[in-house]
């Protein structure tokens, strides 16, 4: 049975640090925005606003901006907003075949970026010490682009299960890897610094919400479709992750009771049909039909999504309709989910995103057929803004969360 965490009283600590969340979440989301326009909308007193504004300020999480008058009218007001050099943040993901590491300051514009492809027959210490040298590289980049400022925290997401509480991939059916301690690892590698380690789509979901699509959105299904298929839920703007954590593990789903095995040892879950693996499967066979189709220059060996994608650009009915099948399979998820989350927006992201002009209508047309009206009427589906690099986006944004939550957290590194 799990442990229930005790509930906090509300005392004056905990009172400052919700109010501290407040401005710096308003900031976030409004700035440039005066002291007087924040104590109207969060509610506070103005002398308790200017009082938090001040340490914020002191902090180097917040500045100034110039004066402006509104509309001529009365004394002009300072402005602020969040303070784009307070520090650095490195996010990194290691999925099926690449490894992505990027490096952002405190607003989460990108200072420094790079993606690798790399093959899984590596074997997973090769391929953790290449995600650790980039991250190095990352953290160099960061320190060049800032100066004395910290780094504020590093984030890490992987394709699998992950104890959340200690930072553990439990299991990545797609990389073949388990138990793997990973926030150890950096933890080692980068001692003292803030780790945040997640599953990819979780991570994905927050990059959106944060910096994405799914801003000023709160109930958000989010669908992360490559290699495997992962996702994530937020409800009231938080991420649903059930009782021990391991919720939004859409893709394993049986929708195909005598369909292929999937790398989890299960047969027929929704990700084996959704797949790029499953196109490939589809266009092999045209191809030994006899079904004409440029694709058939391409060894299989070395087919991949974007060749598709580029081949149904040239109306190859082959290309056309593998990924229309794909798309067709992956609505029918897709509507069961709206029916059991009745979200307000639906965001595919992960790598068949790079597919969303043939993919999304198709998606779209399932939903509609097969979801229940009434949960139809008020759903968005909309491709993710950052794509394949949502996850990143995601890790900059969970070390964001906590220093938008908790400002004054003394764990967390204090800027010069």
């Amino acid at each position: 049975m799990s442990q229930r965490v005790p509930f906090r009283t509300g005392d004056q600590a905990l009172v400052r640090e919700i109010n501290l969340s407040l401005i710096m979440n308003r900031l976030h989301r409004h700035a440039p925005i005066s002291r007087a326009a924040l104590a109207e909308m969060t509610g506070l007193n103005k002398s308790t606003v200017s009082s938090l504004v001040n340490e914020l300020i002191a902090r180097k999480f917040v500045r100034e901006l110039g004066a402006v008058s509104q509309k001529g009218i009365g004394r002009p007001s300072v402005q602020l907003e969040l303070n784009p050099h307070a520090g650095y943040i490195v996010s990194a993901e290691i999925g099926v075949g690449f490894i992505s590491v990027i490096c952002t300051n405190f607003t989460a514009n990108v200072l420094w970026e790079c993606r690798e492809s790399i093959p899984l027959e590596l074997g997973q210490q090769l391929i953790i010490e290449r995600a650790l040298a980039l991250m190095n590289n990352a953290v160099e980049a960061g320190k060049s682009a800032t100066g004395t400022q910290p780094l504020l925290g590093i984030a890490f997401g992987l394709p699998g299960i992950i104890d959340t509480r200690d930072g553990t991939l439990l299991f990545a059916p797609n990389l073949r890897w388990r138990n793997l301690p990973i926030r150890d690892i950096l933890q080692e590698v980068f001692p003292g610094v803030p780790i945040f380690v997640d599953n990819e789509s979780n991570l994905g979901v927050l990059g959106e919400y944060f910096f994405g699509a799914a801003q000023g959105y709160d109930e958000v299904l989010y669908i992360s479709a490559g290699i495997g298929l992962g996702g994530a839920v937020l409800h009231n703007g938080q991420l649903l992750r059930g009782v021990t954590g391991f919720a939004g593990e859409f893709g394993h789903m049986t929708l195909y009771p005598d369909g292929e095995a999937c790398n989890c040892g299960n047969r027929g879950c929704w990700e084996t049909r959704v797949s790029p693996a499953a196109m490939y499967r589809h266009i092999r066979r045209e191809i030994e039909r006899g079904v004409p189709t440029i694709l058939s220059a391409i060894a299989a060996a070395d087919l991949n999504l974007m060749h598709i994608v580029n081949a149904a650009q040239a109306a190859d009915q082959v290309a056309l309709e593998a990924l229309e099948r794909l798309g067709h399979d992956l609505g029918i998820g897709i509507a069961s989910l709206v029916n059991v989350f009745n979200p307000d927006l639906v965001l595919v992201g992960g790598v068949l995103s790079q597919a969303r002009d043939f993919i999304m209508p198709v998606v779209e047309q399932e939903i509609r057929a097969r979801a229940l009206k009434w949960s139809t009427d008020t759903v968005t589906l909309l491709p993710a803004k950052h794509g394949i690099q949502a996850c990143v986006m995601g890790g900059v944004a969970a070390v964001y969360q906590t220093m938008l939550s908790v400002p004054g957290n003394t764990h967390l590194p204090v800027p010069a």
